[in-house]
C-alpha cells in the first residue's frame, strides 16, 4: 500500500545480531580502551646556566610516564619558549637581555597530550654585554676520564683561558653537546650511559659572546658491561689520518679486530652519522688490524666524524667503534 512501510522482522534480526556480533570485536581491538589520562612526572634536577649575556643554558633529567613521554616544554617564567622531544634533555634559550633576571621550568608532555606539572622555578640572571671580543677561548687541557660502574662516567680536563673570560665548558658525545657546566668547574659528572658501550668524548670551551674553542683531544671510554652481558664486538685503537694523492684527499683507517670467534667478513662504515660504504676483503680476510683507504673529493675545510663496526660470523652487525673527526686541510 502507498505509504505504508513493510516490515522486515529477518532484515531487522540480521542486524541486531551483527551489531551484538561487532561490539565485542570492537572492545577487543581497543575500540572501547580507556583514554590516557596520567599525566607524566615532573622533570627532576632543572638547572639553569648563563652561558653569556644573552642566552640561558637549560638542563634536567629524563622523567617517565605511564605509557610514553613525546618530548618536553621549557617555560620563562608562564611563558613557553622551547618544546624538545624525549630524546633531548637539554636546551638554550637564546634572545635574551643583557644582566637580566630570569626564571625557568620544565614540564614533560605525553604522547596523549598530558602535561606534568612544572618543575621548580629556577633563578639565573644573564651575563652583562661583553666588550667586543673576536677570539674564541683556547682549547680546554689534557681531556682524560674513567667509568663509574655501567651507568656514569666523570670526565676531567684543563681550564681554558680567554681574552675577556671563559663562562662554561660543553661536553660533546660524538660531535652532539651532552653537558655544560660552569666555568669555575673542570670536571662533568655524566649519568644515563648504556652498559657496555663505547663513548667518545670532547670538550669545548666557550665564551661570553658565545664563541667556542676547538675541540679538546678525542677520549674514548668503555662503561662497566651487565652480569652475564656478551663481551664487546667494537672494533678498538681506531685511527684516521688524512693524506693526499695527486690533487685529491685520502682517508686511511686502521683499526684493531674484535674477537668474535670467527672470521669477519665485512665492516660498514660511517660518516657523520651515516653509512658509507661497506667493506668486504677481496680475497682472505686480514687477521689482528685492518687497514682501509678512502678516496674523497670534498673541498679543504670538510669536517668528517668516523666509525665503523663489524659483520659477525653469526650475520648480525657488532658494536660500534669509538668516532674519530677528521678535517681536511692543505
Amino acid at each position: 500500500m502507498e505509504g505504508t512501510t513493510v516490515q522486515r522482522p529477518h532484515v531487522t534480526a540480521a542486524l541486531t545480531c551483527s551489531a551484538l556480533l561487532l561490539a565485542p570485536l570492537l572492545s577487543a581491538c581497543g575500540g572501547t580502551a580507556e583514554a590516557d589520562t596520567q599525566p607524566p612526572a615532573t622533570p627532576k634536577g632543572v638547572t639553569a646556566q648563563a652561558s653569556s649575556s644573552t642566552s640561558v643554558h637549560v638542563m634536567w633529567e629524563g622523567a617517565s610516564d605511564n605509557e610514553k613521554v613525546a618530548g618536553y616544554e621549557v617555560y620563562r617564567g608562564k611563558t613557553k619558549v622551547k618544546s624538545v622531544p624525549a630524546t633531548k634533555t637539554m636546551i638554550d634559550v637564546n634572545g635574551l637581555t643583557a644582566s637580566t633576571d630570569y626564571t625557568f621550568s620544565v614540564r614533560t608532555k605525553d604522547t596523549a597530550g598530558n602535561l606534568s606539572a612544572p618543575s621548580k622555578d629556577i633563578p639565573v640572571t644573564t651575563q652583562a654585554t661583553p666588550p667586543k671580543d673576536d677570539t674564541p677561548p683556547t682549547v680546554p687541557g689534557k681531556l682524560t676520564g674513567s667509568a663509574d660502574g655501567k651507568r656514569a662516567a666523570t670526565l676531567t680536563w684543563g681550564a681554558s683561558k680567554d681574552d675577556v673570560g671563559v663562562t662554561s665548558y660543553d661536553i660533546y658525545q660524538e660531535d652532539s653537546r651532552i653537558h655544560s657546566v660552569p666555568a669555575s668547574e673542570t670536571t662533568a659528572k655524566l649519568t644515563g650511559l648504556r652498559p657496555g658501550t663505547v663513548y667518545t668524548f670532547t670538550v669545548r670551551a666557550r665564551d661570553a659572546s658565545d664563541k667556542s674553542s676547538a675541540d679538546s683531544n678525542t677520549f674514548d671510554l668503555t662503561t662497566e658491561s651487565a652480569p652475564g652481558a656478551p663481551a664487546s664486538t667494537a672494533p678498538t685503537g681506531l685511527r684516521a689520518e688524512i693524506g693526499k694523492e695527486g690533487g685529491d684527499f685520502t682517508l686511511d683507517l686502521s683499526w684493531d679486530q674484535p674477537e668474535t670467534g670467527g672470521t669477519i667478513p665485512a665492516y660498514e662504515l660511517h660518516m657523520n652519522g651515516k653509512l658509507t660504504t661497506t667493506i668486504v676483503w677481496g680475497g682472505t680476510p686480514p687477521q689482528g688490524r685492518a687497514t682501509y683507504r678512502l678516496d674523497l673529493s670534498d673541498p679543504v675545510g670538510t669536517r668528517y666524524s668516523v666509525k665503523l663496526r663489524a659483520k659477525l660470523p653469526d650475520g648480525k652487525w657488532g658494536d660500534f667503534s669509538a668516532q674519530r673527526t677528521v678535517v681536511l686541510t692543505d
